[in-house]
């Protein structure tokens, strides 16, 4: 599906060498301020431009199609779209081959032949963009909730400076560990069972390519700990804890502790490096080579990203709740 939400629901559209894409964004309250120099900050974040990440530069500027009233919203679904304009086709053509680690090979399957794989199409990282953008409204919505996500590590390693650029010198890709702190929630908040705060963030940070992990708390680190070691002790009643060893939830509810968790991102898939891999049409095992524009460590863009979906997640469970 590319919809996702219950009260505060979001579709997202477009691939990445169509002429727009973007997002729809149904069930934001009426009385929001909203221009399109809200979205300058955040869009920036997540843009390239610092090394080891494409060389593919758009300007995307946010046109505000509906929703949108005298500068504030008006509870009416919100359109958004981003034009692409620098696109370079040419690069995607494979004869024979899908390229290892995309999306190429089941997409393909999945729409009986007829998928777009240009730029990898609706399955690219570029549809990140829509998200981040309705992530600056959910932002909006739940104002009194702080939301910070950065990159902690990246191919292993904690001077992530270097380890991109070595990277980038060796003509291959490295992944990254992203942590994500959400402070200001009520006790709560959230669902018990499928629609736990856990279950929403976790389903919604899977629509970001390459995530391959979600850990909430110490959570790794809870499969090696006893319940006299994990156990967060309360300290006051108001809920705080000595520790935070769960990330701020228990029973799928917020507990009014920081919610925090990180994710575990692959390297990108497409590397200047020769692979070998099968042609499907000789049927062989060939020397394979990518070309074109791509991001060594594109986990350095997905900081922002996170926090878009979290403040989606945490704005429709406040809606859901009615405390907004």
């Amino acid at each position: 599906m590319n919809s996702f939400g219950r009260i505060l629901k979001i579709s997202i559209y477009g691939e990445s060498h169509g002429p727009e894409i973007g997002f729809i964004l149904d069930g934001c309250p009426p009385g929001i301020s909203l221009s399109e120099t809200d979205f300058k900050e955040d869009v920036k974040r997540r843009s390239p431009g610092e090394i080891g990440t494409t060389s593919r530069i758009e300007s995307d500027l946010p046109i505000i199609k509906s929703g949108i009233y005298n500068g504030f919203t008006t509870g009416n679904p919100i359109a958004i779209s981003f034009s692409n304009n620098n696109t370079i086709s040419k690069d995607y053509s494979f004869d024979g081959f899908y390229r290892p680690g995309h999306a190429d090979f089941t997409a393909n399957a999945k729409s009986a032949g007829f998928n777009n794989p240009l730029g990898s199409g609706h399955f690219s990282g570029r549809l990140t963009l829509p998200l981040v953008a309705a992530g600056v409204i959910a932002k909006k919505i739940i104002s009194q909730i702080d939301i910070n996500a950065k990159l902690i590590e990246a191919g292993g390693s904690k001077d992530i400076k270097t380890a991109i650029g070595n990277a980038v010198k060796s003509g291959d890709s490295i992944g990254g560990i992203i942590e994500c702190r959400a402070s200001g929630l009520p006790v709560g908040l959230g669902e018990p069972f499928f629609d736990s705060v856990e279950s929403l963030i976790s389903h919604a940070a899977f629509s970001i390519p390459g995530l391959k992990v979600i850990e909430f708390g110490e959570g790794i680190l809870s499969a090696k700990s006893k319940g006299s070691e994990f156990n967060d002790i309360f300290i006051d009643k108001s809920g705080t804890t000595k520790t935070n060893n769960s990330g701020g939830i228990n029973g799928g509810l917020s507990n009014s502790n920081e919610v925090y968790f990180r994710l575990y991102f692959k390297p990108s898939s497409s590397i200047p490096k020769v692979q070998n891999t099968l042609n499907f049409k000789s049927g062989k095992i060939e020397d394979f080579e990518i070309t074109g524009r791509h991001d060594s460590c594109y986990a350095i863009r997905v900081p922002v990203v996170i926090e878009a979906i979290t403040a989606l997640v945490l704005a429709d469970l406040f809606l859901t709740d009615n405390k907004i």
